[in-house]
């Protein structure tokens, strides 16, 4: 009696089903509603469709845009298969309702294989359409591949994605240095330990057996192969000797050089100048006769630095032998003017220097600094030296007009007298060139004696000399 009842209500399911599949999915795959599910499998089925959806959807909506237009087709008709999978499953879970107990547990296990059934159709279409995506990517790529192939004309300009980046400005900063090139100097010699007195000799008898070295290798060229390596070691040791005895010296230069600031060169300047004595000491000093190097380094580093002073400080390069005699008078008139109180006169400066008073005007004229005309003046600097002194040959607007004028009355004067006459009075007063002539060089133009010609001027004096004549020219002489 159960057997029978069952297989009735399976019939009965089994018809129900057909008929909601043919009436309300027709476009649904038969796969699908063949095989009813209980709610639960329904349930697991819908869920597992609803996430298979929304993995194509996702994976849609983050391709490129040429891309989702064709995802979007896909996901329409995975999202109407899902629909029609759910209609047919809740007419099949309302039939099953009815059943007994006992038909549960076969229908719950095919129920779940038509869920597996349905997941990898959907996973499927959504591989199906990551192909289609991946193809239309390459034929893309595969345009613009061609497209950059074709030739560019000649002196095309091409850009580039990066060509419209600012490019960064790269600096580097060199570790502890700062503005002031005077303090890193000061700072990097200071690096080096002062020497004793034993230091220093022992450097210079390594200095000294290096040039011995070198002397020998450049003289002799058949010494044996181990004595040119043993004097090679021993001039590059000296040469190692030298540059430290060197830095060790640099603030010497530096104190000496601190004095003669001022004078027309910059302090680096000077250091430097001082630096070229400095190396020109190493190489004299003679350890043996017992004093410290500083002591003889002194006066080389300041004959340096005074003999660069002499060639390169002034505009107007003057002898050395001229710039000791102007020091010596500065230096002599600093202290004379401390002692008297007041500036010595010449004479007073020329019985200290035991030269005549005219030797100092010339020395003190050679001493003074020349200035430029370009020297701004004030606060603002509006104005400049030049402007302040006066130019003693430029022509006064007033005497320029008078001149002319004066000129002009002078040809009007002469137009009315005899071509002779005004050639006489021209040449004899110089009022063509500038250049008065005598009677001989006028009567030598004119093929005549230089009586006649002082006759001529004589009487062209006299009409000059008329009231009538003379009159246009007196208010020139006001």
């Amino acid at each position: 009696m159960a057997t029978a009842t069952t297989s009735k209500t399976r019939a009965s399911a089994k018809k129900s089903a057909d008929d909601t599949t043919e009436t309300k999915a027709p476009a649904s795959k038969p796969a699908a509603v063949k095989k009813p599910a209980t709610k639960a499998a329904a349930t697991k089925a819908a869920a597992t469709k609803a996430a298979a959806t929304k993995t194509a959807a996702t994976k849609a909506a983050t391709g490129k845009t040429e891309t989702a237009a064709a995802k979007a087709p896909a996901a329409k008709t995975a999202a109407a298969k899902t629909a029609a999978a759910k209609k047919p499953a809740a007419k099949t879970t309302t039939t099953a309702a009815k059943a007994p107990a006992k038909a549960k547990a076969p229908v719950k296990k095919r129920a779940t294989r038509a869920a597996k059934d349905l997941a990898l159709e959907v996973s499927d279409e959504v591989e199906e359409t990551e192909e289609v995506e991946e193809s239309e990517d390459t034929e893309t790529a595969g345009e613009n591949a061609t497209t950059l192939k074709e030739p560019l004309p000649t002196g095309a300009i091409v850009l580039k994605a990066g060509d419209e980046e600012d490019v960064p400005t790269v600096t580097t900063a060199i570790p502890g240095a700062t503005a002031d090139p005077v303090k890193d100097y000061l700072k990097q010699i200071g690096k080096v330990a002062l020497l004793n007195a034993a230091e220093e000799v022992e450097l210079a008898m390594r200095i000294e057996a290096g040039l011995f070295a070198e002397e020998k290798l450049a003289t002799e060229t058949n010494l044996p192969k181990k004595l040119q390596r043993e004097l090679k070691w021993v001039a590059r040791d000296g040469q190692r000797a030298k540059s430290h005895l060197l830095g060790a010296n640099l603030r010497l230069v530096v104190s000496l050089a601190k004095r003669y600031t001022g004078r027309g060169m910059q302090f680096l300047d000077l250091i430097q100048e001082g630096n070229l004595g400095l190396i020109r000491a190493v190489e004299k000093f003679d350890y043996t006769k017992g004093f410290k190097f500083s002591t003889s380094a002194t006066w080389w580093i300041r004959q340096a630095i005074t003999r660069a002073m002499a060639d390169q400080a002034r505009t107007i390069r003057i002898p050395v032998h001229m710039v000791e005699v102007i020091n010596k008078l500065a230096r002599v008139q600093r202290q004379m003017l401390q002692d008297l109180g007041r500036e010595p006169t010449p004479e007073e400066l020329s019985r200290e220097l035991d030269m005549t008073p005219e030797k100092v005007v010339e020395v003190q004229k050679y001493g003074r600094e020349p200035i430029s005309l370009h020297t701004p003046l004030g606060e603002d600097g509006d104005s400049e030296f030049g402007d302040l002194i006066e130019d003693t040959e430029a022509v006064v607007p007033a005497d320029a007009v008078g001149f002319t004028m004066l000129q002009q009355q002078l040809e009007q004067l002469l137009d009315s007298l005899s071509e002779r006459e005004a050639g006489v009075i021209r040449m004899r007063f110089g009022l063509g060139d500038g250049q008065p002539k005598t009677l001989d060089q006028i009567g030598d133009t004119f093929g005549v004696t230089r009586e006649r010609i002082r006759q001529i001027e004589s009487k062209t004096m006299a009409k000059l000399r008329h009231p009538s004549r003379s009159q246009q020219l007196r208010d020139y002489l006001e």
